[in-house]
Formats: structure tokens, sequence, C-alpha cells
């Protein structure tokens, strides 16, 4: 456990250690695998395809179905741009601080450094466990992608068959492993950006329906009415929809899960957020508002289920569009995203692990790595929570699997609003010690407005989002809507019994362990940008 101490006094930096290689083989055999430690060996390219890899996925290639079901077309885009404001408030949070201090399992580490050791504690067990718990539903999924052509096969057969090979590419070394994602997260970019152009195409009249426009706004209409009729109705369809909006965005974050393993975070790290997020929200809006023009919200296709890929919005489109051929190849692609977001989870919530370890929150074996650099054991137990995707193969696996789904939810929300309080933290320990921020390598253009901005309504969303459960008052929709709530209150008032740690002073916070110090070798990662790309790069960084 975490003790006050430890977030106070600075413990060694490992990250500027020099390893030294034994001189014999007797030294080698002494040598404690702790010693090992994660390599510098992810480049912005790689930071920026493992987030795009956990981020984008089952949420918008088949969950944006059931947000335009409802809150209509209009009312879908809007919840959408209105999350990605927040994860905008949270990114530019996480740069500031991953680029100052990129260390290992990120944001965990900060919450036990600049405001309290139980909230690491607590923040960083709920998100490793909605990580690992994703690695399981993404597994399921892309079972189920495969039932689209076959449902008299069990789900069970492809869960094994996927489970094997995901699980192996995480003990790759993870310069492999970022190639790996950076492939795969390629084909969503590109069968995106192809649904994209189709749409545009069928929407000027290419397919069976003709020439399109934007009729469906005008019937069915551009807001569906939620639970009930009347202008109130429109609104509570498009609060409804945040909470889905949400899942669709959370794993944007991720880009920070491997500040420990960048190879110059001074470089790397401002330039991955900033274009993991652009290009995270351009690909949700963008496809939302395609899929607003083709498909009215009232097709009974789209309620079929967020794990049924018959209920994809990309597929029922190509279908309304009589093109018979598109499904099969949209669903091929779809495949091949839910396994590179299966892949991505199993790294991000191995590093979360290393993070809880780093600060005594978990084992200390878990810090163990090969040679190479990667953490066996974070993530071989990370994995291994993927095996609970079996669970399927039950008569109330179903049932289970709901609450697994809502805790992943909401556990994003909960991250993005404790990454802001750190962020605020931060700054008042810089204010504390003397630390002027712009001497920051990066710095918020936000500030605290921005992340109180985002702080707030994470908060909000998040308390509201089962409001359902509510009107009329159902217990079980209650502890549905608010198991990871609950989870997160519990493990924090837990620690806080046992541990008796006490909030940092902004003026003892540790804000040394872990400072990137750049090498003459490393201050230029890459060329020199072109005159457009320095412009684009001076309007998308403020």
């Amino acid at each position: 456990m975490a003790t006050t101490q430890d977030a106070i006094h600075p413990k060694p930096d490992r990250q500027s250690e020099k390893s030294v290689a034994p001189s014999s083989d007797v030294e080698k055999q002494s040598q404690p695998p702790a010693e090992e430690e994660l390599k510098r060996t992810l480049n912005s390219r790689h930071l920026q395809f493992v987030a795009i890899g956990g981020t984008v996925g089952t949420g918008v290639f088949i969950a944006s179905g059931g947000s335009i079901a409802t809150a209509g077309p209009v009312g879908a885009l809007l919840a959408y741009v209105f999350v990605g404001t927040l994860v905008y408030s949270v990114m530019l949070s996480l740069a500031e601080m991953s680029t100052y201090l990129p260390v290992a399992g990120a944001f965990t580490q900060y919450a036990a450094r600049f405001v309290d050791p139980s909230l690491s504690f607590s923040m960083g067990w709920v998100y490793w466990f909605s990580w690992s718990l994703t690695y399981a539903l993404e597994l399921t999924a892309a079972a189920l992608v495969i039932q689209w052509w076959n449902s008299e096969l069990s789900i069970g057969i492809f869960i094994t068959i996927f489970f094997v090979p995901l699980t192996a590419v995480n003990f790759l070394p993870v310069d492999v492993f970022g190639e790996f994602e950076f492939w795969f997260a390629s084909l969503k970019v590109v069968c995106l950006v192809g649904f994209w152009i189709f749409s545009i195409c069928i929407n000027a009249g290419v397919g069976d329906q003709g020439y399109i426009g934007f009729k469906y706004y005008n019937n069915p209409g551009p807001f569906a009415e939620y639970l009930t009729d009347g202008p109130k109705a429109k609104f509570v369809g498009f609060w409804a929809v945040l909470i889905q909006a949400s899942f669709a965005f959370q794993g944007t974050e991720l880009v920070a899960i491997g500040a420990g393993e960048s190879a110059n975070p001074r470089v790397t790290m401002p330039r991955a957020i900033r274009n993991t997020f652009w290009s995270i929200f351009c690909l949700f809006v963008f496809t939302i508002f395609f899929i607003g023009i083709l498909v009215p919200y009232n097709n009974e296709d789209l309620l079929l289920g967020n794990t049924n890929a018959g209920s994809s919005p990309l597929v029922i489109a190509a279908q309304l569009a009589g093109v018979k051929v598109l499904p099969h190849i949209i669903n091929a692609v779809l495949l091949t995203v839910v396994l590179s977001a299966a892949s991505s989870n199993v790294y991000s919530s191995s590093r979360v692990l290393v993070g809880l370890a780093e600060e005594n929150c978990a084992p200390q074996f878990l810090k163990r790595t090969t040679k190479r650099g990667v953490p066996y054991y974070a993530t071989a137990i990370s994995a291994a929570m993927g095996l609970l995707a079996y669970m399927n193969l039950s008569n109330n696996g179903g049932e289970v699997f709901n609450w697994f789904l809502n805790i992943v939810s909401v556990a994003g929300l909960i991250a993005w609003a404790c990454i802001c309080i750190c962020h605020l933290r931060f700054m008042d320990a810089l204010k504390a010690q003397n630390i002027a921020r712009d001497t920051l390598p990066y710095v918020s253009w936000g500030g605290r407005a921005l992340a109180w901005y985002g702080l707030v309504f994470c908060t909000l969303v998040t308390f509201t989002q089962g409001f359902t459960a509510f009107v009329p008052w159902s217990t079980e929709n209650f502890f549905i809507a608010y198991i990871s709530v609950i989870l997160f209150v519990v493990l924090y008032v837990g620690h806080k019994l046992v541990t008796r740690a006490k909030f940092i002073d902004p003026a003892q916070a540790d804000l040394k362990t872990g400072v990137f110090e750049e090498e003459p070798s490393q201050m230029w990662e890459e060329s020199p940008r072109s005159w457009w790309k320095n412009t684009l790069n001076t309007v998308t960084v403020s």
C-alpha cells in the first residue's frame, strides 16, 4: 500500500539509471529480474496509434447505431461533440503533466504524488479492472462478428483462436508491438475514411435510395423523443447518449500510458496527445454525421444490440443502399478493428499495473520485465482477464457482462475527472514550489479554467447517467448504472482506513522523480517540419 512518506519523499529516479552489463555469468545469474525496466523505444507515431487502436472499436463501429436511435442524428452528433470538448480538456491536462513527468502508469502516479495516495489506489485499480474487462468484451465482439456469417458456430471457438495470438503479441518488445498496433489501427482509419467517401456517393444518389440529401432530418426528424414526448424528451435523449459517447471516446487518454516508454517525451508526448485527440475527434464526429444522413433513427436494425454485428450502422447503410458485397467487407474490417482494440487493451491495462506497483499499490513483482522491457507478470495477469469472455457461454453470462460493460463505461469518466483533479493539484504544487509553468516543456493553454470545465462536467455526467433507474425506481438498474462508482468509493475508503494516508501538501509534492532529462542525441526525434506543418501545429496546439 502507498504511504504518505512514499508520496512525499522522492524515490530514486529509475528512469535515469544507467544499466551496467554484468561482467560474468555468475553476475548474470545473480541479477534480479526486478532490475530490468521499461524501455523508451516508442515514438510519437506508435503512441498515437496505440491510443487509436484502444479507442476506435465497437463504440463507433457498432454502438454508434444505438446513439442515433436514442437521440436522433443531430442529438447524437451534438452529444459526441460535447463529450469531445470534455476529452479535449482532459488531454491538455495530460499533455502538461506527462511531458514533464513521463512515468509508467501516468495519471495513477500523478494522483499519488499531487493529490492523495488513496485516490491513486482506487482510480488505478478501477481503471485497470475496466480495461482488462474490455479485453474480454472485445474478444466476445470479435467472435460475434464471425457469427454474422455463421450463427451455428460457438463463440467459444473464436474466443480461444483470438485469445492466444493477441496475448502473445503483447509479450513482444514494445517497439515491435507499436508497429503491430500502427498497421492494425491504420486499417480502422482507412475503413472510416472509405465509409465517408461511400456516404458522399450514396447521398448523391448512387444507391437504391436515390438522392438522399438531408431528408432523414425532416422525416423522422433531427431529434428522437426518448422515454416521453415533447421538447424535454429531445434533451433527455441527448443526455442519455452522453454515456454512450463517453464509452466511444474512452481510451483517448491511453496515449499517456506509454509515456514511460516514449523515446523522447518532450517531443513525442505533446505531438502524440494533440494528434491522437484530433484524429479520434474527427473520426467520430464525421462518422456520426454521415450515419445520421444515411440511416433514419427509427430503423429497427439499429436496436439489435451493441454486441450484434448486424446492428452496425455501417452495415445497415450499405444494406439500405443495395450494395450486397459491402456488408461482408465492412464486417471483415470490423473484425480487425475489434482485434486491434483488444490487443491495445492488454498493453494499457498491464502498464497501469506497473504504475500501481511503482506507487506500492500493487505487488512489487509486477514491475519485473524481460531484458527487452516487457512487464511479463503484469501482461500475463491482465491478459488472463480476457478468459472471462467464456462467461458468454453460460445462461446468465449476458447479464453479468452487462454489469461488466457498465463498469468499463463509467470508469472512463471517473478517470477523466481524476486526471483534471491531478492537473489542478499539479499546478498548485508548481506554484507552492516556485516553479514557473512557462518553464515546462508543454503548457496547457486553458490552465485551471479548462481543467475545472472537464472536472465539473465529467462528474455531472457520471452521477446523472443512470437517471432512468430513478423514474420509476429500479434497484437493479441503479446498481448496474453506478456499480463502478460504488467500487471506486469502496476502494478509496478502504485504502484510507487501512493506510491512514493523508492528502499531499503541494509544497511537498514530488516534482522530481521521473523528470525526463533530455540528452543531446534526443534533441531532434524528427526532421524539421515544413512551413505548412508548423502552421497547422500552431493552430491545433492552441
